[in-house]
């Protein structure tokens, strides 16, 4: 029987938070409806089953358990298509905020508390990312946890898929030999908001592996630049003037980066930290992109520069790290800190895909099998 890892079930007691300025991702369904009705409506039964279900629900109990299992459904269904053929990410991310909103304007048959409907909000946010979906393999011998991002910028492109979501989709659950060895990637999606990062999402995930070594390795993934990009030395600051996909900004920018949040106080930590992904090795994989070892950095006093190292950075102030300035250098960040804090031996590091506008099959599924090989070849060193 597949084993769940102990911090499959843990996400922080601060989730209740996560749900504080709902709505405006929400507010987004008609217009995504409008425009590509195929996309939004995809899981449509699902969603239906939820609203008819709690709806009708006069357990207290009972109604959390069937918002989770619909919500891991979801998660599953979504796995499933992206890995029979239909590589896209976008109709999870829209049928997640469309359950979301069912729980949110409807009422059950009991007299539901304001409490209870945050819990039900995030029982469907928990599932419905994969995050009570992570089972290994009694036989896997290498385990591999990645992570991957919503869509996001959906008021520029309404239409918008993130390649690292389809990666994620894609590679839940894949099994793999290396070196005689069985080895096995599970995913969850991470949301595009600050407040989830600032509430510890990163941390809860992380903690219980990176304290028990429970796992041989960890990629973030999100949507970057031109080609594929490891990320070495992801910064503390955040600096990018974009919006999160509540429309929120956090004021910081390149004159004044800001340093991110945890559990209400500011985030301590080095202003760079370094990856320890085999990059060596990743980098022999051959594919439409090249896959490059990004040293870029950019700091207040000298701007941005190549650093060869971190004790070039020492007394720097971090500006963007190697993974720019927004959450796809954050969440590796804030990955590698935790996993040095916990003295752990866990390759972690990020990767940007090459982005796209909108939605292409054909470039996302390459996507995804150039970092299949890659993940493939990190595996093999160990």
């Amino acid at each position: 029987m597949p084993k769940p890892l102990i911090f499959a079930a843990l996400l922080s007691s601060n989730c209740v938070a996560l749900a504080a300025t709902a709505g405006v991702e929400e507010q987004r369904i008609p217009t995504a409806n409008a425009a590509m009705p195929e996309v939004v409506s995809r899981y449509s039964a699902f969603v239906d089953d939820l609203s008819k279900q709690y709806a009708q629900a006069n357990d207290e109990l009972k109604v959390t358990q069937t918002v989770a299992k619909l919500g891991q459904r979801v998660w599953q269904q979504a796995v499933r298509d992206v890995q029979s053929g239909h590589p896209d990410d976008r109709s999870l991310y829209w049928s997640r905020l469309q359950m979301r909103d069912a729980l949110s304007k409807q009422k059950p048959a009991f007299n539901i508390a304001g409490w209870q409907q945050e819990v039900l909000l995030n029982a469907v946010e928990r599932a419905s990312r994969g995050f009570s979906d992570i089972n290994f393999a009694e036989d896997s011998q290498i385990k591999i946890l990645l992570t991957g991002f919503d869509p996001f910028f959906l008021d520029r492109h309404i239409d918008q898929s993130n390649p690292s979501g389809v990666v994620a989709l894609a590679l839940d659950g894949y099994r793999f030999e290396v070196n005689g060895k069985k080895a096995q990637i599970e995913t969850v999606m991470i949301p595009v908001r600050y407040e989830d990062f600032d509430a510890g999402i990163i941390e809860s995930l992380l903690t219980p592996a990176y304290r028990r070594n429970q796992l041989d390795m960890v990629f973030t993934v999100s949507m970057g630049r031109d080609n594929f990009d490891i990320e070495r030395f992801p910064g503390r600051n955040r600096s990018a003037k974009a919006p999160d996909n509540r429309n929120v900004y956090t004021g910081a920018d390149k004159e004044h980066p800001q340093a991110p949040k945890l559990d209400g106080k500011t985030l301590n930590g080095p202003e760079f930290v370094e990856f320890s992904l085999p990059v060596t090795a990743m980098q022999q994989v051959t594919g439409r992109w090249t896959v490059n070892d990004n040293h870029q950095v950019t700091t207040l006093s000298r701007g941005s520069f190549a650093s060869g190292s971190l004790a070039e950075l020492q007394n720097e102030t971090s500006v963007e790290g190697s993974g720019g300035g927004y959450l796809s250098n954050e969440i590796s960040y804030r990955a590698i800190l935790l996993k040095n804090q916990l003295n752990s031996t866990i390759p972690t590091g990020h990767i940007h895909t090459p982005r796209l506008q909108g939605y292409d099959a054909e470039m996302e599924q390459q996507i995804v099998e150039q970092v299949q090989q890659m993940i493939a070849a990190a595996a093999a060193t160990r």
